[in-house]
């Protein structure tokens, strides 16, 4: 079954301006899907295929000549040279929606994007689904412990796969292809085990050498394989909130990952009832909450995280996710409770001094693990199921203990 996904307008109207159209992210996420849906009179070229890659590296020009009218190139990382000569075929006809490329490396594609098409490409990026999303296949998670434990790629959704079973080949392949093809890892069970104490660090601020030295290995590998990790969309950093933004480039950032389905897999949790009192259970939230924002933005601003961090400050203690716009900032608190309290709202409200100090207008939403949403003095509270727009969560009183 093929659903709409939510960047396809924005997809759409910037192949309608610009003559092409890139959109990243992870394998599986869904793009050749959606290319070919939205794309569907554009003959598709896999760059996957060896032969026609090795076509494509031979005699770009002659291949790229074969498409007169353009043409999906899927997976063009893997023939990032094209992009060169693309850009002299963009130049000799700028019209509109010819091209429409996709990779699965964001740093590597990206590199070659913005070099060889500047201003001639709008560049998306599409993550695996939102909740908003995958409610629209017939059948979805109906508990949050399922929701976590399932993920959001979308094969496990459109075949009613086991998400075990299907993450556990995802991992294998993203070993066995993409981190062999960037780097030179020659013991993959120590990378597996650096994967595994990855998944273990979701939602904390990420210390590289406690991390290297958990895996034993030296900080510089851990940098490494962490840059592997962001290129193919499996991890993000999240930067602390400093109005100074030298300081959030030099302070410690938190780790996240994308998809809680995978990190789950990573854990070892094996069914949805483990994660009822498992000690990460809350970390894990986090990430689904923090995740589900990013899903969020990103359909609105192809800069990734551009605007989102995370509050902390020694005498205030932390918050999970700052929001900011140039309206203002949201701070949002993750809860994986699933009983509403006023007490929930109590770290972001300490935090809110600082901003009202400031004079920086300032919104409080806590997205917690229950069913339903109410409006609290000075705040949201958001159930897990409904985290698309959290200001505009219903108006119901949540009486005061």
């Amino acid at each position: 079954m093929v659903i709409t996904r939510d960047i396809a307008s924005q997809v759409i109207e910037c192949a309608n301006q610009l003559p092409a159209v890139t959109i990243t992210g992870p394998r599986q996420s869904g793009k050749t899907t959606l290319c070919k849906q939205l794309f569907d009179q554009h003959p598709y070229v896999s760059l996957e295929d060896p032969g026609v890659r090795q076509f494509a590296l031979d005699d770009p020009k002659r291949f790229l000549g074969g498409y007169p009218d353009g043409a999906i190139l899927d997976e063009v990382q893997r023939a990032p040279d094209l992009l060169s000569y693309l850009q002299g075929i963009v130049d000799a006809d700028a019209a509109p929606g010819r091209w429409i490329l996709t990779g699965s490396q964001n740093l590597s594609l990206l590199s070659h994007v913005t070099q060889s098409l500047a201003g001639r490409t709008g560049i998306f990026h599409l993550l695996p689904l939102s909740r908003r999303e995958a409610v629209r296949f017939p059948k979805t998670p109906e508990t949050l412990e399922e929701a976590l434990f399932t993920g959001g790629y979308p094969r496990i959704f459109d075949r009613q796969l086991d998400p075990s079973e299907w993450l556990g080949a995802y991992a294998a392949t993203y070993l066995e292809r993409d981190v062999r093809q960037v780097l030179n890892v020659g013991n993959t069970i120590t990378f597996q085990r650096f994967l595994q104490l990855a998944a273990g660090r979701t939602g904390q601020k990420l210390s590289i050498g406690n991390l290297a030295g958990d895996c034993g290995v030296s900080p510089q590998t851990v940098r490494n394989w962490l840059s592997v990790l962001e290129a193919g969309y499996i991890t993000f950093r999240l930067p602390p909130y400093f109005r100074n933004i030298k300081k959030r480039l030099t302070k410690t950032p938190k780790l996240y990952f994308y998809d809680t389905g995978l990190a789950c897999w990573l854990l070892g949790i094996q069914t949805p009832d483990q994660l009822r009192l498992h000690p990460l259970r809350g970390a894990i939230f986090e990430t689904w909450v923090v995740s589900e924002v990013v899903k969020q933005r990103v359909r609105h601003d192809p800069a990734l995280m551009r605007g989102l961090y995370f509050y902390r400050e020694k005498n205030v203690g932390e918050v999970d996710l700052v929001v900011e716009s140039p309206q203002g900032v949201l701070l949002v608190e993750a809860k994986s409770g699933t009983t509403a309290d006023p007490s929930m709202f109590t770290q972001p409200r300490r935090a809110r001094r600082h901003f009202d100090k400031a004079n920086i207008p300032c919104e409080i939403a806590v997205a917690y693990g229950g069913e339903d949403a109410y409006k609290a003095s000075g705040g949201y509270l958001a159930p897990w199921h409904a985290l698309d727009g959290l200001e505009d969560c219903a108006p119901i009183e949540l009486a005061a203990k």
